[in-house]
C-alpha cells in the first residue's frame, strides 16, 4: 500500500490530471473539478492540493513556455506518476472487493 493517504478532493485531483493530460495545469483542473463535482472551488484550494500532491510524489509539474497572452507568465502543468495510477489502481481494487 501507498505510504501517503489520499483525500477524496486529491483523488479527484489526480483523475482529472490524468484525464487532462497535456493540458493538466491549475485553470482547467478546477474548471473540470468544478463541473464534475457539481460545487465551486477557489483556485488557491486546487493549486494548494497539486503542490501537496507533487510533494508525496503523486505529481510531477514542469513550467511551459512564455506566452504573450499571459504577459510572459508560465504555466505550471502537472503530471500524474506511476506512484499515482498505482494508488489509485489499488483504490479501485480495494472498494470493488468491498462492493462484492
Amino acid at each position: 500500500m501507498w505510504k501517503d493517504k489520499l483525500s477524496e478532493l486529491e483523488e479527484f485531483i489526480l483523475l482529472t490530471v490524468i484525464i487532462l493530460k497535456y493540458d493538466a495545469y491549475s485553470i482547467p483542473i478546477k474548471c473540470r473539478l468544478e463541473k464534475t463535482l457539481g460545487k465551486k472551488l477557489s483556485i488557491s484550494t486546487v493549486q494548494t492540493c497539486l503542490k501537496r500532491l507533487e510533494k508525496k510524489g503523486f505529481l510531477n509539474s514542469v513550467l511551459g513556455i512564455t506566452d504573450e497572452r499571459r504577459f510572459g507568465k508560465r504555466k505550471r502543468m502537472y503530471i500524474a506518476t506511476p506512484y499515482a495510477h498505482a494508488a489509485l489502481s489499488e483504490m479501485k481494487t480495494i472498494r470493488f472487493k468491498r462492493c462484492s
